[in-house]
C-alpha cells in the first residue's frame, strides 16, 4: 500500500494545447525557518516543474520512458534554496506538461501507445527548524489552462505560439481564477519508483557552422555535427509570424535529405509574439546536423549569431574512457562513436534518434554494450533499461522482445518479422548487457538482480532447439544489415541463421552458467553448463564438416571463433578460413550485426592481426572508414547509408546516427589501445598493445573503479615503447613480445618490447 498523499491529477477537460498546472500555498508559520524541502515530481507524459517561476532542476524529458505499464519513475530534486527564499510566506508551484513517449506517437502507428490522457504528479516535502513538515501535493485543489504549446511530439516537433505565453503563471500572484478545475487520474501509486539511472539533461551549445541559401531558394543551417536535441531560437518580429525550422542528418542534391525520417515530421513552428522571443522545445528532440528555416525575419542574411544554438541533449552520463592515436581517421571514426553513443543514449538505448522509431532494440545494445561501458559510466543508466527488460520479459511468457520498453505489442510488427518469440543475439541482449557491465564494473549486486531474466531466457531457448541440439526453427534477425544484402531486405545475409543462432546461444548458456558460478548458485551453474555442452556438440555435428563451417562467410567464422565453439585445431584452420575470405573480399566488411562485433577478435585471436588491420584501415565501402571519408561525424546503420556519389541509400529504413556497428572500438581500446580487463572491475589490467596497420602510437585511457588506468605507446624503429599506469588498489600484466608476462603493481612503469613480434592474444571474447 503506498503512502503517498499526491495524487497524479490532469485538465477538468482536455484543453486545446499542452497544459499548464499550478496552485499557491502558505508556508507553515511558527515554525522557524525553513531548513529543508526536497520535491519528487513525476508524470504520464513529460514535466517540467517550477517552484515561484524558477525551474526545480536542470533536468528534460522527466520521467522519461519506461515500461508504463508496470512502472513509472519519478525524480527527486533538493529545493530548499526555492522554498526558502520565497516571496514572502507564500509560494507558487507550477507543472507544464507535454505528450513525451505515453502519448505521443511511437513507432508505426498514431493511436497513444499508454493512455489517451497526461497528467503531473508532485509532493513537496517541507522541514521546518523546529521539525514541523509540511507537505504539498497535486491534488483536486490545484487549477488548469492551456498553455503555450500548440502542439509537441517526439516524432513530429514542437508547436509553441508565444503570443499565448502566460506570463507569471508559475509565480505567486498570478490570477487564476479562470483557469480550470483538475480531477485526480486513477493510477496505481505502487508503480512509482525512483530513479535508477541518469536524468536527461543539456551537455552542450553549437553554433552553426554555416548559413546559406540553397539551390531551391531554402535557407540552410549546418551546424557541422550530427547531433540529438534542439535548437533554441532567440528572435524579434511581427506578432503572429511564424518560424518553421525542418532537421535532418544530411543534405541530398544541395536540399535538406529528410527521406530517412519516413513519416516523422522532425519540425517545429515558432509563432511570434511581435516582442523579443526564446524558443525552445524541450517537450521533443531531433537527430540533426541540417536545419531548413522557413519565415526567419529579413531572410537569410537576418540571421545573425546567437540567434540559433543546436543545444545537445542526452542522458547524464559521466565520460571515463578515452582513445587517440597517430591516425587521424581512426580519430573521427571514434569520435563518431562517442557522439552516436551519446545521441542514442538518451533514457532508453535506442537504434536511431531521427525518424519514426527511435526504439530500444535489444539486439544494438547487445553488440555495443561492451564498447558503452568503456566510453562512460552506463552502469545506471543499463541496470535501469533492464529493469523494463526483466518486466516485458515477465508479462510474455519469457520472451525477450525486439524492442524495450516494448511498444510493439501493442501496435503490431511487420508480418516478416511474426510471430515474435525470442530470437538471438535480440533477445540475448539480457544475458549480454549484465554480462558487459559485470566485466565493466564488478558489481555482483548487479548481476544477482539481472540473473532471473538471464535464466529465463536461457530456458526458453533450450525449448527452441530442434532434437539435434541447434536453433534452427522460428523467426531470426540473422546477421541483420550484411552489406551484400539487398537495401529492400536487410535480413537476407551470407550467413546461415541456424549458425547465427546457435553460437549466439552457446555464448548466452556460458555466460549465464559463469554467472550462476559467481552467485553461489551450484544447481544452475551445472544447468546451464550442460545446456552449453549440449548446444556445442550440435553446432560440430550439424555445421562443421571438412574443415568450413555451414555457409562458410566470416561472419559464421567470427562467431564460431570469438564465442569458443571449436577446438584448438578447428581455430586454426577456422582463423585461416577466415583470414582467407577478409582477403578475398579486398578486406571490405561483409559482416552485419551479429558478426561485425566479433569479426576483429577472431581474426586477432587466430594469429591474423594483418588482416584485422587491413580491414580497420580500409577507406572504400564498406568500411569503419568510408563513412569518415563521406563527412560522418556519427555512425551510420548502414556501411552505405550514403552512395558514393552523395545520394542516400534507395532502402526505406537507413540512418546516419546508430551505434552498433561501432562496436569496433571495443577492439580498438583492448588491442591497439592495450587495455583490457582480466579481472572484473579492472581488479587486473592486461596491458598488452597490438601495433599494426600504420599507427605509430595510441593513448588510451579509462577511470575504473580503482582510479585512473592508461597506456601510451609508441613505435621507435622496431622497439614498442609503452607507459602504462596502474591505479591503487589494481594490478596489471604487460605481456610483452617474445618474453614471459611481467606482473606489474600500482604506480607508472615505463616499458619495451619488440615492435615487429607479435604480442600474445587478448583474452577470450566470450569472457568479456
Amino acid at each position: 500500500m503506498s503512502d503517498r498523499i499526491a495524487r497524479f491529477i490532469a485538465p477538468e477537460t482536455k484543453p486545446e494545447r499542452s497544459p499548464l498546472l499550478r496552485t499557491e500555498v502558505d508556508l507553515d508559520g511558527g515554525h522557524g525557518r525553513v531548513v529543508r524541502a526536497t520535491v519528487d515530481v513525476s508524470a504520464l507524459g513529460i514535466v517540467e516543474a517550477f517552484i515561484d517561476g524558477i525551474p526545480v532542476s536542470d533536468d528534460v524529458l522527466t520521467p522519461g520512458w519506461t515500461s508504463y505499464e508496470w512502472r513509472v519513475r519519478y525524480a527527486t530534486y533538493d529545493v530548499t534554496s526555492h522554498v526558502a527564499s520565497a516571496h514572502g510566506a507564500r509560494i507558487a508551484l507550477g507543472l507544464a506538461l507535454g505528450d513525451g513517449w505515453y502519448r505521443g506517437r511511437l513507432g508505426w502507428d498514431d493511436a497513444p501507445p499508454y493512455g489517451p490522457e497526461i497528467a503531473g504528479f508532485l509532493e513537496l516535502r517541507i522541514t521546518f527548524e523546529d521539525g514541523h513538515e509540511q507537505v504539498v501535493v497535486t491534488d483536486e485543489s490545484w487549477r488548469a489552462a492551456a498553455g503555450p504549446v500548440v502542439s509537441d511530439s517526439i516524432y513530429d516537433g514542437q508547436h509553441i505560439d508565444a503570443r499565448a505565453s502566460l506570463p507569471g503563471w508559475n509565480r505567486v500572484g498570478f490570477d487564476d481564477h479562470e483557469w480550470m478545475p483538475v480531477h485526480v487520474v486513477d493510477f496505481d501509486l505502487e508503480k512509482l519508483e525512483p530513479y535508477v539511472g541518469p536524468p536527461v539533461r543539456r551537455q552542450d551549445s553549437i553554433a552553426p557552422a554555416r548559413v546559406w541559401t540553397s539551390p531551391a531558394g531554402k535557407t540552410l543551417v549546418d551546424f557541422g555535427q550530427n547531433l540529438v536535441g534542439w535548437v533554441r531560437v532567440s528572435v524579434r518580429g511581427e506578432a503572429g509570424q511564424a518560424i518553421t525550422l525542418r532537421h535532418a542528418e544530411v543534405l541530398e542534391d544541395g536540399e535538406l535529405g529528410t527521406r530517412p525520417l519516413r513519416t516523422a515530421k522532425a519540425t517545429d513552428v515558432f509563432v511570434l509574439s511581435g516582442g523579443d522571443d526564446v524558443f525552445e522545445p524541450t517537450f521533443t528532440f531531433h537527430g540533426f546536423r541540417y536545419v531548413e528555416v522557413e519565415g526567419w525575419p529579413g531572410g537569410a542574411d537576418a540571421i545573425a549569431g546567437g540567434a540559433l544554438t543546436a543545444v545537445v541533449v542526452s542522458s547524464e552520463l559521466r565520460r571515463i574512457g578515452r582513445f587517440k592515436s597517430s591516425d587521424p581517421l581512426l580519430n573521427q571514426l571514434h569520435e563518431n562513436v562517442v557522439w552516436g553513443m551519446r545521441g542514442n543514449f538518451l533514457d532508453v538505448p535506442t537504434d536511431c534518434p531521427q525518424r519514426d522509431e527511435r526504439l530500444g532494440w535489444t539486439g544494438d545494445i547487445a553488440v555495443f554494450a561492451a564498447t558503452s561501458t568503456f566510453l562512460f559510466d552506463v552502469g545506471g543508466f543499463l541496470r535501469d533499461w533492464l529493469r523494463d527488460l526483466a518486466l516485458e520479459q515477465a508479462h510474455q511468457d519469457g520472451v525477450v522482445p525486439f524492442v524495450v520498453p516494448d511498444i510493439l505489442k501493442k501496435m503490431g510488427i511487420p508480418e516478416d518479422f511474426a510471430p515474435v518469440d525470442t530470437t538471438a543475439v535480440w533477445s540475448d541482449a539480457v544475458a549480454w548487457v549484465p554480462w558487459a557491465l559485470w566485466r565493466a564494473y564488478g558489481d555482483e549486486d548487479l548481476l544477482a538482480e539481472t540473473f532471473p531474466a538471464m535464466a529465463a531466457h536461457a530456458r526458453r531457448v533450450r525449448s527452441l532447439l530442434s532434437p539435434t541440439g541447434v536453433w534452427d526453427r522460428g523467426f531470426q534477425f540473422g546477421d541483420w544489415l550484411d552489406p551484400d544484402a539487398p537495401p529492400s531486405d536487410p535480413a537476407n545475409a551470407k550467413a546461415d541463421r541456424g549458425v547465427v543462432a546457435t553460437a549466439a546461444a552457446y555464448r548466452t548458456a556460458r555466460i549465464v552458467a559463469e554467472a550462476a558460478a559467481i552467485l553461489g548458485r551450484a544447481e544452475d551453474a551445472t544447468e546451464f553448463a550442460e545446456l552449453a555442452d549440449r548446444l556445442r556438440r550440435g553446432f560440430q555435428a550439424e555445421y562443421v564438416d571438412d574443415e568450413r563451417i555451414v555457409s562458410d562467410c566470416t561472419t559464421v567464422y567470427s562467431l564460431a571463433i570469438a564465442f569458443g565453439l571449436l577446438d584448438e585445431q578447428q581455430q586454426s584452420w577456422a582463423g585461416d578460413r577466415l583470414a582467407e575470405l577478409v582477403r578475398e573480399s579486398g578486406f571490405h566488411i561483409s559482416t552485419g550485426f551479429a558478426g561485425t562485433p566479433f569479426i576483429m577478435d577472431a581474426l586477432t585471436s587466430t594469429g591474423h592481426l594483418d588482416e584485422a588491420y587491413a580491414l580497420l584501415m580500409q577507406r572504400e565501402c564498406p568500411s569503419w572508414l568510408y563513412p569518415v571519408t563521406m563527412g560522418a561525424t556519427t555512425v551510420w546503420e548502414r556501411w552505405d547509408s550514403m552512395l558514393p556519389d552523395g545520394s542516400i541509400n534507395p532502402g526505406e529504413m537507413t540512418s546516419f546516427n546508430h551505434y552498433a556497428l561501432g562496436a569496433v572500438a571495443d577492439w580498438m581500446h583492448r588491442v591497439l589501445g592495450g587495455l583490457a580487463a582480466i579481472d572484473p572491475g579492472y581488479a587486473r589490467l592486461e596491458i598488452a598493445p597490438r601495433p599494426g596497420g600504420g599507427v605509430e602510437w595510441a593513448k588510451t585511457s579509462l577511470a575504473t573503479p580503482h582510479g585512473l588506468a592508461s597506456v601510451e605507446w609508441e613505435t621507435d624503429a622496431d622497439v614498442l615503447r609503452v607507459v602504462a599506469v596502474v591505479p591503487d588498489g589494481a594490478t596489471a600484466i604487460f605481456r610483452p613480445a617474445g618474453s614471459a608476462d611481467v606482473e606489474l603493481g600500482p604506480g607508472t612503469h615505463r616499458l619495451t618490447a619488440p615492435a615487429s613480434v607479435a604480442l600474445p592474444s587478448p583474452a577470450d571474447a566470450t569472457a568479456r
